[in-house]
């Protein structure tokens, strides 16, 4: 049977994510930016948590664990374990991870933290990404290089496209202001665009979101593609200095 994801907004732009399996009644959740929407979810579904991943150290990611983990197993980066809460489980890339009875891949994805991680749950075509791959965008390089970040990148883009991105954040329709900027001539993007101006006039969260949507429109995803470097004026440049000049010019914009 499927997991059952639910998307819970939090503080002011940012997204918990709770996984529920209805066989056995448990239920997990990936990252904790405030206690209190994650406990009305909780409590509005009669579910109870089992395990708490993390998936990276900032407070806007990790604030609640301290009122929710109530006996639930904590999970999170070893490398990161000196700045994330008091963890049940250390885990680094490679390691077996099982959590609500099914594999979860864990992958190392440095560049906005140097201890980011990125769960990946294949069989449900799931991957809980944060804030490395995000809708449209990709993070602020806070820690890591833009060598680091468009490696994580690569990594995240290899996943199958049917994989759905769960970000941690509503950025998406100021993302998509920005990647017009880029490649103003991408039929896919301006399709996306209008689509995410209605949703968010609707009130309507745009995450998670597609891979294949990823790839085909988000410009941090593209940075080796000839038809970005034409758009952005940089042809000729490595695929690293396209990213990192993408990410500049995100900085900025």
């Amino acid at each position: 049977m499927p997991l059952e994801l639910l998307t819970v907004p939090c503080l002011s732009d940012n997204y918990a994510f709770l996984l529920h399996d209805a066989g056995t009644g448990r239920t997990a959740l990936v990252d904790a930016p405030e206690a209190a929407p994650i406990r009305r979810a909780l409590d509005a579904h009669g579910w109870r948590l089992s395990d708490i991943l993390l998936t990276h150290h900032h407070d806007d990611h990790v604030a609640g664990v301290a009122d929710l983990r109530d006996g639930a197993r904590v999970i999170g980066a070893r490398a990161d374990a000196h700045r994330l809460p008091p963890l049940d489980l250390e885990v680094a890339p490679g390691d077996p991870l099982e959590v609500l009875g099914v594999k979860v891949e864990v992958i190392d994805v440095p560049g906005h933290t140097l201890g980011h991680v990125a769960f990946h749950f294949p069989q449900d075509h799931m991957a809980f990404t944060a804030d490395s791959l995000m809708a449209l965008g990709c993070g602020r390089l806070f820690e890591g290089t833009a060598d680091q970040m468009w490696d994580s990148l690569r990594k995240l883009r290899d996943l199958p496209g049917q994989t759905l991105i769960c970000s941690g954040h509503e950025y998406t329709e100021t993302n998509a202001r920005f990647a017009l900027t880029i490649e103003p001539d991408n039929q896919a993007l301006r399709d996306r665009a209008a689509a995410i101006a209605r949703a968010r006039a609707e009130g309507r969260p745009t995450v998670p979101s597609h891979l294949s949507e990823e790839r085909a429109t988000n410009p941090f995803l593209r940075a080796d593609m000839p038809e970005l470097q034409r758009a952005a004026g940089l042809e000729g440049h490595s695929a690293v200095q396209v990213f990192a000049e993408i990410r500049s010019r995100k900085d900025r914009f």
